[in-house]
């Protein structure tokens, strides 16, 4: 079953010929900027399943996990489209779970850089939390962080 979605303004659509891989937060530094303060929710998917339609903006940058990252706004209304990793370990493309024409199609289950969160940042109850991301030496290592929870 496709999933399909796009911008706010419409001028960036996209379709997605695969079942989502997983979920997940971000508090990483990079997205509170992107998501104005907060996590950004990202769906997981094969890169080669994700295909867009519109006029986009990338723009390129070294993340804290030493990761190269590319990210994709529409050109238009700026709506955030993905992110993906270039250089450095494989990686899904994260799709932004709110440009997603239904988001429910898979509920985040763990949040990574969850120390770089603001201590007011809602976490939910139970979920997972990792000190990094993919890449960074400290990917795997389980945080509870119970102090935020």
């Amino acid at each position: 079953m496709p999933h399909q979605g796009g911008c706010l303004c419409g001028a960036v659509r996209f379709e997605i010929t695969a079942d989502p891989i997983g979920a997940r937060y971000c508090w990483c530094r990079d997205c509170q900027r992107i998501a104005s303060g907060m996590a950004t929710m990202n769906v997981l998917f094969p890169s080669e399943a994700v295909a867009y339609s519109g006029e986009m903006t990338t723009m390129r940058l070294v993340a804290d996990s030493g990761n190269t990252v590319e990210r994709g706004f529409c050109s238009q209304c700026g709506s955030q489209m993905y992110s993906k990793t270039v250089i450095g370990p494989q990686q899904p493309m994260r799709v932004r779970a709110g440009t997603l024409d239904d988001p429910e199609i898979c509920p985040p289950s763990l949040i990574i850089w969850g120390p770089s969160a603001p201590s007011w940042a809602p976490f939910p109850e139970g979920m997972p939390v990792l000190q990094a991301g993919p890449g960074s030496p400290e990917w795997r290592r389980p945080e509870t962080l119970q102090e935020k929870l």
